[in-house]
Parts: C-alpha cells; sequence; structure tokens
C-alpha cells in the first residue's frame, strides 16, 4: 500500500497529485451526484430557499415541510411503513442502536458496520472472521434453543468490500414465537440495487417473522449528507423519541430539496453506472479471476496484492486501503461511477488487462 495521496479539489472521473492526472476509481460517490452539475444546481435552488444549513432541532415549534416530504417519498418508493432522516448515516445508525438496545439480545453480523456498533463486544463480533452464510446458521440454532425471547439482529445488505451478496433465505427459519428485529445497513446499496435503485427493502419485507429495519446512508449514491431508516411507524416514533435524534441538527435541507427533484437526473445516472459495468466487464480478458463482484454493482474487489501500485504507476489511482482500523486487512477494490466516459474503460481495462498478462496466471 501506498502512502494516502492528497488533493485540493473534490475528485470525480480524474484527479489531479502533484501536477498529473489520475483517472479515479475510488470512493463511494457511485451516481457521481457530488459532481453532477444538474444536481449542484438543484443543491443551489435549495439553498436559495432554505440556506446553507438549518440551525435547528426537527422538535422545534418551527418545522420545515421538506423533511416529511422525504420521508414520506423513501416510505413510498420502498414499502416500509415510514422513514425517518438524519444529518448522517453513522449517526442514524447509532441512534437506532441506542433506541433499540434493550429491547433483546444483540446479535452481529461479521463485518457489521461500526456505525452500528454500541460496544466492546460489538466490536468483537463484527470483527470475527466467521463466514456470514456460517454465521447465519448458528443464529438460527441459537434462537431455536434459547429460552431468550427478543433479539436484534444486525448485519450489513451486501459486502461492499469483498463485493459480495449475502443470502437471506434462513430469515424463514427464524422462529415466529420470538420477538425479532432485524436491523440491515443498506448504505452501498441504495440508489444502485434493488428495484430502481431502491436496495434491499423491497426484497426482505415478505418475511414476516421478524420486523425488517434499513439504515442507509444517502452520502454515497445520492451525494446527500444525510441518513435515514426505513421501517414500522413504531420503529421510526421510537426513534424520533430519542435525545440523540432531538439534540443533533438536522440533515440540511438543501441538499433533501434537490433530492426530491433530481429523479430523472439520479435515474439518468443509474442507467449509465450499469451501461459502464457491463462496458467494463466486456472489455476485460479475465474479469472472473481478477475480481469478485456482484452482477450490477460498480464495486470490484481484487485479492491481488499488487495490482494498486501497478495501476497507480500508469496513473490511475483506485481504493487501497486498510478498513474499518489501522490493523485491518488491506482492501483492493477498483470502483466505477457513472462520471468514467467510454476512453476512461477503454484505458482502465487495457492497463488492468496488460497487469493480467504479466502477473495472473490461468
Amino acid at each position: 500500500m501506498s502512502a494516502p495521496a492528497y488533493t485540493d479539489h473534490l475528485p470525480g472521473r480524474a484527479v489531479k497529485l502533484n501536477g498529473e492526472e489520475f483517472l479515479y476509481c475510488s470512493g463511494t460517490s457511485y451516481l457521481g451526484m457530488a459532481c453532477n452539475e444538474a444536481f449542484q444546481q438543484l443543491v443551489l435552488e435549495g439553498m436559495r430557499r432554505y440556506g446553507t444549513n438549518y440551525s435547528s432541532s426537527r422538535r422545534s415549534n418551527l418545522r420545515l415541510q421538506v423533511y416529511g416530504q422525504v420521508e414520506e417519498q423513501l416510505a413510498s418508493i420502498s414499502g416500509a411503513e415510514a422513514a425517518v432522516t438524519m444529518s448522517s448515516g453513522f449517526l442514524m445508525g447509532q441512534t437506532l442502536v441506542q433506541a433499540l438496545h434493550n429491547f433483546g439480545t444483540v446479535l452481529y453480523a461479521p463485518h457489521a458496520h461500526p456505525a452500528l456498533w454500541l460496544n466492546d463486544s460489538a466490536a468483537l463480533q463484527a470483527n470475527s472472521n466467521t463466514p456470514f452464510e456460517i454465521w447465519a446458521e448458528l443464529v438460527v440454532q441459537e434462537m431455536r434453543q434459547s429460552a431468550e425471547e427478543a433479539y436484534v439482529l444486525i448485519c450489513n445488505a451486501l459486502d461492499p468490500l469483498l463485493a459480495k451478496t449475502y443470502t437471506f433465505d434462513w430469515v424463514a427459519q427464524l422462529p415466529a414465537q420470538k420477538r425479532i428485529i432485524l436491523v440491515l445497513d443498506d448504505s452501498h446499496g441504495f440508489g444502485v440495487l434493488g428495484p430502481n435503485g431502491v436496495g434491499i427493502y423491497p426484497e426482505l419485507r415478505k418475511y414476516k417473522n421478524v420486523e425488517l429495519v434499513v439504515v442507509s446512508s444517502f452520502g454515497k449514491a445520492m451525494g446527500v449528507p444525510a441518513g435515514f431508516i426505513l421501517g414500522s411507524r413504531k420503529i421510526v416514533e421510537l426513534v424520533k423519541a430519542s435525545p440523540y435524534f432531538g439534540g443533533a441538527s438536522p440533515a440540511i435541507p438543501a441538499y433533501l430539496y434537490a433530492y426530491l427533484q433530481a429523479g430523472e437526473v439520479i435515474k439518468e445516472a443509474r442507467k449509465q453506472l450499469v451501461q459502464n459495468i457491463h462496458d467494463f466487464l466486456s472489455q476485460l480478458q479475465k474479469p472472473d479471476e481478477l475480481f469478485n463482484y456482484i452482477p450490477d454493482y460498480p464495486v470490484f474487489s481484487t485479492q491481488h496484492k499488487s495490482m494498486a501500485a501497478y495501476l497507480h504507476q500508469r496513473r490511475i489511482l483506485v481504493s487501497s486501503f486498510r478498513y474499518p482500523t489501522a490493523e485491518s486487512d488491506l482492501v483492493n477494490r477498483v470502483i466505477l461511477s457513472s462520471l468514467h466516459t467510454p476512453e476512461d474503460l477503454e484505458r482502465l481495462t487495457e492497463t488492468i488487462n496488460q497487469f493480467s498478462s504479466k502477473f495472473v496466471v490461468n
């Protein structure tokens, strides 16, 4: 892993480092909203209407309608009973777990996001190397054998580091007589996967033996500094009653306004992203030997540790760092966005194909 690089501007499809332009294939701005000029104009419209920030509480006796409008839209497009927003996905996650931690026994899946950690025990469970499928089997066994009546299960909707999907058919095997809340972090899927990019909620709401809560960041695919949850009205009201919710500044309303107006902009960006993913894969000579990847998902994880340095030498910057802690394993990924041009993809795939011809054995 090379030393961190620094820049004084936001990277888009490219970034300048020490006077040289690098193709940028990193970050989580999958739809490129942060650099999308049409979306930026909508944010400016929002700022002219709402200012740069709303310095108040959601519990104030003066309330902005835009929060309720966004929450109604999120619930409508996902099929959830209700939704609520906060100023970041991390704060949303912490508020949720603090609100739920007295409900019952809390169990964390391997690699559950730090935003949902309650304590050191949570970190220990989340840092386990147990495969997700084995963890799910153990959870089903424990619930069937335990006298405990209530559980909170916390896991990611997918693995964005290794670019792997999870199966959730095991949820149907959880005992219906228990009270179970299933919390899924869909920060890396919302905006990209699911019907019209709505994420995992529609897929999992069929399970009636658990109460489903999806927590997500708006800041990745959507480029909006905010977070939200989808769930029952009861859970949403429990979160709204939290001192975290009342004491924290709400999401910046100008960005939420932009999101409400940006339906076609987001749709076009998602269409372009899917096209870029298909073009990238079609031009690679050995995609399956080089990468773990999910269909129609822009993250390509590789176990070839020298690839990042090889690409960097050829002015292509990919994601390569230890996560979530400084002691964690090095994670190397090529990440696409809707901003990449056909010429970018041709350059990227040609360079990766050169790497594979030299270093990947058939």
